[in-house]
């Protein structure tokens, strides 16, 4: 078994930190390299030794966060083979208990101040998580394609957290999974 360097954990933390803090105020295409490393604390060379670029940096996060909505996303399904939204327990939900978790990060990608791309590669990846267990919970057989009920089923949710978004993340998670379960449940 490979035991975890926890000095290489907590750099990382830091660092992802330090460009969390930057993207509040700037594109990633503007932040520096030596920016991230004055904030995180530490010196370039420790930066180079674990990424090429800034962009490097970002994408590890992003994968970190698109993982971990991925389970989020996934948890409902451990429990049936089936989903069935009329029996869903809003309890199962986790996909809103993972947007508080990593709240700062969704508070940058869904402000007005930041490119649209970020938003985009989050509708992915949404959609992409949507597109297998759409197919496999609901029969497509009426003539609906399913790359359009996957978007729409993504901007959907995304419509959620964007409205938890404006309204300051207000609501516990819980209330969310509540809401989209009574949602669901309409159709």
């Amino acid at each position: 078994m490979t035991q975890i360097d926890l000095r290489i954990v907590k750099t990382k933390e830091a660092l992802h930190v330090a460009l969390l803090t930057l993207l509040k105020n700037k594109p990633l295409e503007s932040i520096s390299i030596s920016e991230i490393c004055r904030i995180a604390k530490v010196n370039r060379g420790t930066f180079y030794l674990h990424y090429g670029q800034v962009g490097d940096l970002f994408e590890e996060y992003f994968r970190e966060i698109m993982d971990d909505l991925a389970n989020s996303y996934q948890e409902p399904y451990r429990h049936v083979a089936k989903l069935n939204p009329k029996a869903l327990n809003p309890a199962t939900i986790r996909i809103f208990h993972h947007v508080e978790k990593y709240k700062e990060y969704y508070r940058i990608i869904l402000s007005k101040n930041v490119p649209l791309t970020y938003y985009y590669l989050l509708l992915e990846e949404v959609k992409r998580l949507l597109t297998d267990n759409l197919e496999k919970d609901y029969s497509l057989d009426v003539g609906i394609d399913s790359n359009f009920h996957a978007a729409y089923a993504a901007n959907a949710i995304l419509g959620l957290i964007i409205a938890w978004y404006n309204e300051d993340f207000e609501q516990k998670a819980s209330y969310l999974n509540e809401q989209l379960v009574k949602i669901l449940r309409l159709t």
